[in-house]
Formats: structure tokens, C-alpha cells, sequence
């Protein structure tokens, strides 16, 4: 049995979609029964299209509503796997940040322990680790924490409580995936916005865009998750990523292309420029609007557009025999196929 919380989220659907294909199976998992938590009164349109054979529970992780259910009479519980992708990135507010990400962790894996759950796999963020110390630096398994603003501190209490509550006292098997930006299908607006800044001319570049960044297209992500549910070791992180980091220009040149070549838009061809302190004054921004308990999407992603943000895949690919199969140019090509019409032949 496989449980699936944030079943209909972006993420989430990409799992679904991929476990209702059977790679869960195809990696040795049972996944006979799929069942997957959505908040209460959310649409689940997209997730009975994508995984037509997946129960769909409601439940809300930060408050422990509905845990109890969506986990209880799980077929086989010590052989069942939890995917745990609930998490917020852009809130209301900063306390939002430890409701869900931190206190909703805590909820889902005293809900798992109870209900008999032997093993699960939790998303975590590069934000733990806040910006790359210089250029040419990696992130890996070993590099310290140093969390970019609030939302980086809620993962990374996030990932503490699942070692030292949960791991360490051996009542549950977790390993860590540490994603860093993603993109693909299911996207949300915030997404389709930044395609659409690009082909307007208003896509911003921070410096002189050389920056680079890693990214994760979902379908390798997802590939990455059940991945980690099948040979991760319990106790320890996974850096899930495309191949290699891309530059900020790379990412914005590409997406320009597309839109153009693949997909008839018309582009203006340039960026809206902005000089490195512009990402500066955002981060001091950011950090008092956020020390004041409040939170601005644009100044929040503004302050890491000049930031160097990349990690190795190298123990991923060793111990978990992880192969990124989508790059850049073809995953940006499935995610614009999603909001832009194709170009007539």
C-alpha cells in the first residue's frame, strides 16, 4: 500500500500519475492500494484523472484532522510506504511556515506511528541550507544548515524532529528528500507568471545571470521519491535534481525559445535588468517583513534571483541508482505544453 499526503498538489499529481502508471510496482513496492489526503473541499478533478484506481481521503496535516482515517486499516501497515509532500512555500503569514512544514510533519508521523506505518519518505528543501558560499560550490549530504529566512527554518526543525522524535527512538524508518526548484506539469500560476514575464520582456535578471541554479523537473523528482522509498536508507537525506545546475540565463533563454519556436508566441526578446543590489534590498526587505511575522511572495523571490542555489546528485545516483532522464529544454517544453497551444506546423 502506498499513502500519498498533498495527493492533488503539484507534486503530488505527478506522483499519482507515475504510481498509477506502476513504477511503484516496478520498483518492488506493493502498490495494490493507492490512497491519497487532500485538504477538505479541495478539487480533486485532476487527481481522479490522473490516478483513477487512488482512494482519496481528506484530512489537514496541520491540524491532525483526518490523519487518523487516511492511515488507519492501511493494508499490511509495516509494509506500507507514506509519501509525505505537504508542505508551504508562499503563506499568508510566517507562522503558517511552522504550522504545516514543522508542526504538520509532526502530525503526519505520530498519526503513521500509531496507525502501524513502518516507512516514509518526506520532502525537504534546499532552503535548509540557504545560498551556495561561492560560484563554484555544491551543496551535498554534508553541508551544513544555514536556513534562507523562515521558510528554510521550518524545514530544517522539519527535518531535526524527524531524526531525533522519530528515527533516532526507532519508531519509524524516514528518509529525506531535499528538492530544490521544480517544474513540470500541474504547475501553479506562480509558474505560468514567470513564463509569461519572459515572453512579455519583464522576466527579471539579477545581475548578470550566471547565477546557477538547480532544478528538478517533477517527473524526475517523483522518479526520485519512489526511489528513495524503495532503497533509501532510513535516517538519511537525498539531494533529488535534474543532471546539473542551469544558469539563470540558461533557464530564461530556453523558455524564451520555446515559447517562440515551439509554441507561436511572440517574445520581446529582452529582460527586465537589474543590478545585483536590487536582490540585496529585497533580502533586507524580506527580512523584516518576515521578523515582523509577515510575508511578500515578490520580495521573497526577488531577494534569491541573484543567488547561486545548486547541489551534487552524486549520492543519489550511487546509492539509489537515481538517473535524471528529463534536462532542461525538454522538461520546460512539457511544463509550456500545459498553458500554450502548439505552434501550427
Amino acid at each position: 500500500m502506498i499513502l500519498l499526503t498533498g495527493a492533488n498538489g503539484w507534486l503530488g499529481l505527478n506522483i499519482a500519475t507515475m504510481l498509477q502508471a506502476g513504477r511503484a510496482a516496478e520498483l518492488g513496492l506493493d502498490d495494490a492500494t493507492l490512497r491519497g489526503l487532500i485538504l477538505p473541499n479541495s478539487d480533486r478533478t485532476r487527481l481522479a484523472a490522473a490516478a483513477p484506481r487512488m482512494e482519496i481521503c481528506e484530512g489537514d496535516v496541520a491540524t491532525g484532522a483526518g490523519l487518523d482515517a487516511f492511515l488507519s486499516r492501511a493494508d499490511n501497515a509495516k509494509d506500507a510506504v507514506l509519501l509525505h509532500t505537504v508542505g508551504i512555500i508562499h503563506p499568508r503569514g510566517v507562522s503558517d511556515f511552522y504550522r504545516v512544514n514543522t508542526e504538520g510533519t509532526r502530525n503526519v508521523l505520530n498519526a503513521a506511528v500509531k496507525a502501524g506505518i513502518r516507512r516514509v519518505v518526506i520532502v525537504s528543501s534546499n532552503s535548509p541550507f540557504g545560498c551556495n558560499p561561492h560560484p563554484d560550490h555544491l551543496f551535498d549530504e554534508n553541508s551544513p544548515y544555514n536556513p534562507y529566512m523562515h521558510y528554510g527554518r521550518s524545514k530544517m526543525l522539519m527535518e531535526k524532529l524527524v531524526l531525533q522524535e522519530f528515527v533516532a527512538p526507532g519508531k519509524i524508518e524516514a528518509v529525506l528528500v531535499r528538492a530544490p526548484w521544480f517544474y513540470g506539469p500541474h504547475q501553479p500560476p506562480r509558474q505560468v507568471l514567470f513564463f509569461e514575464m519572459i515572453r512579455d520582456g519583464k522576466g527579471p535578471l539579477v545581475g548578470g545571470g550566471e547565477n546557477l541554479r538547480s532544478m528538478a523537473f517533477t517527473e524526475n523528482l517523483s522518479e526520485g521519491m519512489l526511489l528513495c522509498a524503495a532503497r533509501g536508507t532510513s535516517g538519511q537525506a537525498y539531494w533529488i535534481a535534474d543532471e546539473r545546475p542551469y544558469s539563470m540565463i540558461e533557464i530564461m533563454d530556453t523558455i524564451e525559445r520555446l515559447l517562440e519556436t515551439e509554441f507561436g508566441q511572440k517574445c520581446k526578446h529582452r529582460r527586465m535588468r537589474l543590478p545585483g543590489i536590487a536582490s540585496e534590498v529585497a533580502w533586507l526587505v524580506d527580512r523584516m517583513l518576515q521578523s515582523a511575522g509577515l510575508y511578500h511572495q515578490k520580495i521573497h523571490v526577488l531577494s534569491e534571483m541573484n543567488k547561486t542555489i545548486a547541489c551534487s546528485i552524486d549520492k543519489a545516483k550511487r546509492e539509489l541508482g537515481y538517473a535524471p532522464k528529463i534536462s532542461l529544454e525538454e522538461g520546460m517544453r512539457r511544463s509550456l505544453a500545459e498553458y500554450f497551444p502548439r505552434a501550427a506546423a
